[in-house]
């Protein structure tokens, strides 16, 4: 019996040894991977309809995600470079700072610049039309989606990269633009003015990300606001994928006003494993708001999340209508977990509603009216498209009786920037 035992403590002592020594030999994306599987586990939102899946047939954490993600529901779940997730969520840009549009006339135009972008410097801006990038026609490689080709000649998102653009100004005359990429803070307030109208002085706001710095740009841009006694807004998150839940609750302050500070925004629900988790978000408190009667959000279906979140938000408080396409269809948020400093998981982990309940909304939000994401105008120009309409319902208390044509097909946008970190998340909770 003696011996036996000591055969069997033995046996047990090399199989300690040996998972010791196996453990040792698993990489840090293995190890990560590991990480991600016991988070999915226990916090994913839908833990119970995932694939089953033996975690040891994957290399890494990102090869884990996609087989373990909810196809049935789940767009969003995802994982990035710990480093890339905190220049993101800092608004650190790299690159020229563009995002480029296929307008209905098959040209290729600016959608969007940042105001710290060189060609910005050099007088660029929404609208303007580039012909030719490093001497290649750029209207064919949109037009046949070729997002591949346009990431070859764009080049790396490193600072130094030089590109030669080819545009064609308002003015209808050829300009060559030589820049080059660089790393800088990108504004998120993109543009900030008033409109004079004949219900009063609108508020016009093009936002797009919900990110820490956002908070100091909202606090300029509704004093602003708050200075001109604005009656209305015009709130444009056409581009907004979300951000971060803190953000939000901010600008909804800023339109919300003082009676609404501290009182429930919006009811976060975990999975059945974590309901000690389930959270009542509040209105944040800020020091410059307004006290408007309606509000215009301009939408397209890259209006995700936390988008979503601040129109479901405001539905019980303020009268809001929506203008431009059906937005994504994201009623769920994430929790950024942070792996060392190798890795960011943000798996769906909750759901939100309304104080009125409402939630669900995977078939996004629908508009009031239809409008064309129109590229070929700048932002505070009042015959592009989204704003024209949005003007013409505060105006005239109904949308407008002209017909437009619904585009079912997604816009072709391209990107001059890495991924951002979209959805509505909380991090560190």
């Amino acid at each position: 019996m003696k011996r036996y035992s000591i055969f069997i403590i033995c046996a047990l002592l090399i199989a300690f040894a040996s998972c010791i020594k196996e453990d040792k030999l698993l990489t840090i994306d293995e190890h990560a991977r590991d990480a991600l599987y016991k988070i999915m586990n226990e916090n994913y939102l839908w833990y119970d309809l995932m694939p089953k899946v033996k975690k040891e047939y994957y290399a890494d954490p990102y090869e884990l995600l996609e087989a373990m993600r909810y196809r049935e529901l789940d767009r969003w779940s995802f994982i990035m470079d710990y480093d890339e997730f905190i220049q993101q969520n800092n608004a650190i840009f790299v690159g020229h700072g563009i995002r480029l549009g296929l307008a209905e006339d098959n040209t290729v135009r600016i959608a969007q610049i940042y105001d710290k972008s060189q060609l910005y410097e050099y007088g660029v801006r929404r609208g303007w039309i580039i012909k030719r990038l490093n001497t290649f026609e750029l209207a064919p490689i949109f037009i046949n989606n070729d997002v591949a080709f346009y990431n070859i000649l764009m080049g790396p998102s490193e600072a130094g990269v030089t590109n030669q653009f080819l545009f064609e100004t308002p003015e209808g005359k050829d300009s060559v633009i030589i820049a080059t990429k660089s790393i800088f803070t990108a504004n998120t307030v993109i543009h900030c003015d008033t409109l004079h109208l004949k219900t009063g002085i609108t508020g016009h706001l093009v936002f797009e990300q919900f990110v820490s710095p956002s908070n100091a740009e909202l606090e300029t841009a509704f004093a602003f606001f708050r200075r001109n006694n604005i009656n209305n807004i015009i709130v444009d998150l056409r581009y907004n994928g979300g951000g971060s839940i803190s953000v939000l609750q901010n600008l909804a302050a800023h339109i919300a006003g003082p009676s609404k500070f501290g009182q429930p925004f919006l009811t976060l629900t975990y999975n059945d494993l974590q309901k000690t988790s389930n959270e009542i978000i509040k209105f944040g408190s800020v020091n410059s708001s307004v006290n408007v009667d309606k509000i215009i959000v301009i939408t397209t279906r890259g209006t995700a999340s936390a988008s979503e979140d601040f129109i479901n938000g405001l539905k019980p408080f303020i009268d809001i209508t929506t203008v431009g396409d059906v937005t994504n269809g994201k009623p769920v948020g994430m929790e950024v977990f942070r792996y060392e400093k190798e890795y960011v998981f943000a798996p769906i982990t909750f759901t939100l509603v309304n104080t009125d309940n409402e939630g669900d909304f995977y078939g996004g939000f629908s508009p009031a009216k239809y409008a064309p994401d129109d590229i070929t105008r700048d932002w505070n120009d009042r015959n592009e498209a989204c704003l024209n309409e949005a003007i013409y319902i505060l105006e005239n208390g109904s949308v407008s009786p002209t017909r437009s044509e619904y585009n079912s097909g997604k816009p072709i946008i391209f990107y001059d920037e890495f991924k951002k970190p979209g959805g509505a998340y909380l991090i560190d909770k």
